[in-house]
């Protein structure tokens, strides 16, 4: 192939990409073929990160125990403390749910919560709490499963007791989820064995119809008409809740039906982004702002 039969040949092939783009483009963004998280990123719709402060952390403990709710496996945890404060010191806490693949690590590797923490802490003024995490299983949102795996009970009979023995106020809980971890935390705030200050779901992964959910969320069409939020609404009536999600997130029409059916209304909203850390940093300062607020306030329930 000559210089001259190459350029024009790849004139063309330029041209099919540009087409493909536009009108691929307009088939990705209707849903109609797979790829709009890859499109969303392309044309600039997610935003950056944002960076975490650069400050000194509180300090940071994990551990391990083997859990009967979930089968005997072995659970780890982490619990970050704001700057100022130590293991032993009385906290209300904020528990934290991962997202589906994830584990309790998150927390402070993908998330940097230590950092975000203590800057909201120190910098910002809000109030002090720690925030504890647990593993809830590679595809959990948080519900029992068909085989005995019940990580719901695991967090009320085991993960919750063992944070009051360290010296955390568990008498003032909160819940903050990201994904799977949104919908789990909106989940557990349903059941009666959860007495909750606030309750923060950022990008909650929000299935409506029979079918629609990621392979592995629900057991079938049964688990799924007992376990989803759209028939669990009325339970969250009154509670003090956040709910956030990006524009371009593939859940983002969900979550909009799903914040606009609920009463009071609950705060955070749609705002650029996708369903990515890059949106969950953004957010994690308003977010901690809320759940401080939420476990400083005298408890109206």
């Amino acid at each position: 192939m000559n210089r001259r039969t190459f350029l024009l040949g790849g004139a063309g092939a330029v041209g099919v990409i540009v087409i493909g783009a536009v009108g691929g483009g307009a088939l990705v963004e209707s849903g109609l073929i797979p790829g709009r998280s890859v499109l969303n990123a392309a044309m600039g719709r997610c935003g950056d990160s944002l960076k975490p402060p650069e400050v000194v952390i509180g300090p940071v403990i994990s551990g391990s125990f083997p859990s009967p709710s979930r089968n005997g496996v072995e659970v780890g945890w982490t619990v970050v403390y704001p700057p100022g404060f130590v293991p032993g010191d009385v906290l209300p806490v904020c528990l934290f749910l991962h997202g589906r693949g994830g584990s309790h690590g998150d927390l402070t590797l993908d998330m940097a919560i230590p950092r975000f923490l203590a800057d909201a802490v120190m910098a910002w003024g809000v109030s002090a709490f720690a925030i504890a995490s647990v593993d809830g299983g590679d595809a959990a949102n948080w519900h029992r499963r068909a085989d005995g795996d019940d990580p719901a009970q695991m967090i009320s009979t085991e993960f919750i007791p063992m944070l009051a023995t360290k010296g955390l106020d568990t008498t003032r809980l909160a819940l903050w989820g990201v994904s799977l971890g949104g919908t789990g935390a909106l989940y557990l705030a349903t059941l009666p064995s959860f007495e909750l200050a606030g309750v923060v779901a950022a990008s909650p992964a929000l299935w409506r119809e029979q079918g629609e959910w990621q392979a592995g969320a629900y057991e079938d069409a049964d688990d799924f008409s007992a376990n989803n939020l759209w028939n669990r609404r009325e339970l969250l009536r009154g509670q003090n809740l956040r709910i956030d999600c990006g524009v371009s997130d593939p859940f983002a029409q969900r979550v909009r039906q799903f914040r606009d059916s609920l009463v009071p209304t609950p705060a955070g909203g749609i705002e650029p982004g996708c369903h990515d850390s890059r949106f969950w940093s953004r957010q994690t300062p308003a977010e901690l702002a809320f759940l401080g607020g939420a476990l400083a306030a005298p408890s109206t329930r």
